[in-house]
């Protein structure tokens, strides 16, 4: 299986730490988040990795190479224009085979991508997204579903929510729904998942997930990963 990791994001909430480089560049700890990413995408057997870039792409570049010091084969796309989470996934199409992985490159998780991808296999829908019960869901895309994943409703970015499920922008993808993403910019919570409801599921996911969205968040996701380096792989 592939995995994209959307790294193109100018992280402009977390200024003045991402004012020379890229929000998936950020250290937590002892390395960039992009490479916490890598780490947990190779832990569950995922090593065909493409990186979709555009603020200061070098950076990304020059950092990772093609992966092989990591034991993962990656590539890249860089977008000179936005082209929106979707679109910069409608891009790489041709370098996509089969059965795929999105993962933000800006958030920080330890998920368990094989419990995800069997999710994924057993119900038949041609997309799946993961989703985190959080106590403030302000910012995220609200869903509300039922035990077996079947979603009711999303909402990106409610003003007000008494549901606690948010999406984590890691979502599981079949090669067909490209058919459903236009050229050009395009957004999967915003376009893309409202118009395709009945092909999409959500999987309940275990674990750390932390958006890193702003200033504050970045310094707790620190001392989380402080205090339980193991999961992820941090060296202290």
């Amino acid at each position: 299986m592939q995995a994209v990791i959307m790294a193109g994001g100018y992280g402009t909430r977390l200024k003045p730490l991402t004012n020379e480089i890229p929000k998936p560049m950020v250290p937590i700890i002892d390395k960039p988040i992009i490479e916490y990413i890598i780490y947990n995408l190779k832990k569950h057997g995922i090593t065909d990795i493409i990186v979709t870039l555009g603020y200061k792409p070098e950076r990304i570049m020059d950092y990772l190479g093609d992966g092989k010091k990591y034991g993962v084969d990656i590539r890249y796309s860089v977008e000179t224009v936005p082209l929106g989470t979707a679109g910069g996934v409608k891009k790489i199409a041709d370098m996509i085979d089969g059965t795929f992985v999105v993962i933000s490159g800006d958030a920080l998780t330890n998920i368990d991508l094989s419990s995800m991808i069997s999710h994924h296999m057993s119900h038949g829908k041609l997309m799946t997204m993961a989703v985190k019960e959080m106590d403030d869901v302000t910012g995220f895309g609200v869903v509300k579903c039922g035990e077996d994943g079947t979603i009711t409703s999303f909402i990106e970015k409610p003003a007000h929510s008494i549901d606690k499920l948010v999406n984590t922008g890691i979502y599981i993808l079949e090669r067909k729904v490209f058919d459903n993403i236009p050229e050009g910019k395009y957004d999967f919570a915003r376009e893309l998942f409202p118009k395709m409801m009945d092909n999409l599921s959500a999987y309940r996911m275990s674990g750390y997930w932390s958006d890193i969205g702003t200033l504050s968040s970045y310094y707790l996701t620190n001392n989380y990963v402080a205090l339980h380096p193991e999961p992820f792989g941090a060296v202290l």
